[in-house]
């Protein structure tokens, strides 16, 4: 540990002083510890004086990574192990110094972003197993339950079923070949092996619900698993312009044991308890920070409606950016879409080659398409706002090409014989006859929005995927809700609005 304290201190001190004005970016993955030890990143540099902006939940390890490279982030929590073979593709062999030691090495030259010496403690993955299931079968390793796979079935995070030291790296090493394999987003996992769904889900060693749910953790007997250690990883950016920050987050650095993670993680998971209270503990049970702690003890004992009341100012911030975010988006894509449609209407011979290319969009996954936006535009507003004006695009485009070159063709022809120009046919008899069929599309597109833009939030956009992406994490129901109800109430609302105005475009008959 000496050697890497060394290390932080080279690096700090091999770096000129630099302006401080732009925030530091902490983010996190959407699991519990990320969440936590982001926010305790978070309170940290804050107590020393430094501006943070939260960007938390970020998806995989994939989106978080980007965003780090690409300089839309500063700093996240991530894991040596995962460093050493999802992002550098290396064969893991040695101990967590080793792994570590190729880590920290590499990613400067490779990726320009920097590992600070680990927080003290490891969080392997964990397969585990209803203890009363384990039991009945006989299974209490990964090669016991290669015996007895073919008849279980898995649920597994999709992140662990396609990196190299998850699912395709078990099945290689202990032959592993469920019966059934479903993928489930973390917390999902847990109640859906708790409810009997499935029989085996990944984990981490040190989740709060491990112990929540009573399951049996498997043993590792062949040494699968690298070493995994939690430390902050760092843009060079941050490194460049604000040392000071490298320096407070390097104070963490050894101070986090694993009996301290778990139960950091079992206060959140378990108890309920909100996690900025839980990091500000933890900073003060270190000597890190001096306020005291926030008395708000939030716990799941409190019902929906009491949690929603309670939250309903954060709440609200969240309607109004997530109807900001639906509503430029729909802007967009009805300056871009209608227009397109009446070119095409005037080009039949091209209009369902173009038409379908853009309907491709719509095949693409959300979460795909808003991080392939990350390299472009970093991560936040910017990027959402693209993929959601592109995702609202087909059904706008669609429905204004089929509208105008449907309408009436009696009045068209009316129009004709009085002697109208095309132009003034189209102003005044088919943009008029084609506006509740134009009108459907706007309203089908805009309730896509509403509901994908809660996918935002995995980019850092805010809107009310937020308490949807974190209690989906932590297993809390209310959180879920408390972004899923207004999300719903939003859709509703903004449907109703736009049948308000079809009702006013569309002529009388």
């Amino acid at each position: 540990m000496i050697g890497r304290i060394a290390l932080a201190v080279l690096l700090l001190t091999s770096v000129p002083e630099a302006p401080r004005a732009r925030p530091v970016v902490v983010a996190s993955k959407p699991f519990g510890e990320s969440y936590i030890l982001a926010e305790m990143f978070a309170q940290l540099l804050e107590s020393r004086g430094i501006r943070v902006d939260r960007r938390p939940g970020l998806g995989a390890t994939e989106v978080a990574f980007r965003a780090l490279t690409s300089g839309a982030i500063d700093v996240y929590p991530e894991y040596t192990g995962t460093g050493l073979l999802v992002l550098l593709h290396e064969t893991p062999s040695g101990g967590a110094g080793e792994v570590y030691a190729r880590v920290a090495a590499a990613f400067p030259s490779r990726f320009h972003a920097r590992w600070l010496p680990p927080l003290g403690f490891e969080n392997t993955y964990a397969i585990a197993m209803r203890r009363k299931s384990a039991d009945s079968l006989g299974v209490r390793t990964l090669s016991d339950l290669s015996r007895v796979a073919g008849t279980l079935r898995a649920g597994l995070t999709p992140d662990f079923i396609g990196r190299a030291d998850g699912l395709p790296g078990l099945t290689e090493v202990y032959g592993l070949r469920f019966q059934a394999l479903r993928a489930l987003l973390p917390a999902v996992k847990y109640r859906a092996l708790a409810a009997g769904d499935v029989d085996v889900v990944d984990g981490y060693s040190t989740d709060g619900l491990i112990e929540r749910y009573d399951l049996r953790v498997l043993s590792d007997d062949k040494g699968f698993f690298p070493p995994y250690e939690a430390a902050a990883l760092i843009g060079e950016r941050l490194v460049r312009e604000n040392p000071a920050a490298v320096a407070a987050l390097a104070e963490l650095s050894g101070r986090i044991d694993v009996g301290r993670m778990r139960a950091l993680n079992r206060r959140v998971e378990v108890e309920g308890q909100a996690i900025p209270q839980v990091a500000r503990g933890a900073l003060r049970s270190l000597a890190l920070v001096d306020a005291p702690v926030a008395t708000e003890g939030e716990s799941r004992r409190q019902g929906l409606g009491g949690y929603l009341v309670s939250s309903s100012a954060t709440l609200l911030s969240l309607t109004l950016r997530h109807l900001l975010l639906v509503g430029v988006s729909l802007g967009v894509a009805i300056l871009v879409g209608v227009p397109l449609g009446l070119l095409l209407e005037r080009r039949a011979h091209s209009a369902e080659p173009v038409i379908r290319g853009v309907g491709i969009i719509q095949t693409l996954p959300g979460i795909a398409l808003l991080a392939f936006m990350i390299p472009l535009l970093g991560i936040g507003m910017a990027p959402a706002l693209v993929a959601l004006a592109l995702y609202s695009l087909y059904p706008i485009v669609r429905n204004t090409f089929t509208g105008v070159r449907d309408a009436d063709p009696s009045a068209v022809d009316a129009a004709r014989a009085l002697g109208m120009t095309d132009v003034q046919i189209l102003r005044q008899v088919r943009l008029p006859l084609a506006a509740p069929v134009i009108m459907a599309g706007i309203r089908t597109a805009a309730v896509i929005d509403v509901g994908t833009a809660t996918l935002a939030a995995f980019i850092g956009a805010g809107g009310l995927g937020d308490p949807i992406v974190s209690g989906l994490a932590l297993s809390d129901s209310r959180m879920i809700l408390s972004g899923a109800i207004p999300a719903a109430l939003l859709a509703l609302a903004v449907d109703a609005t736009l049948a308000g105005v079809e009702r006013f475009v569309s002529p009388r008959r």
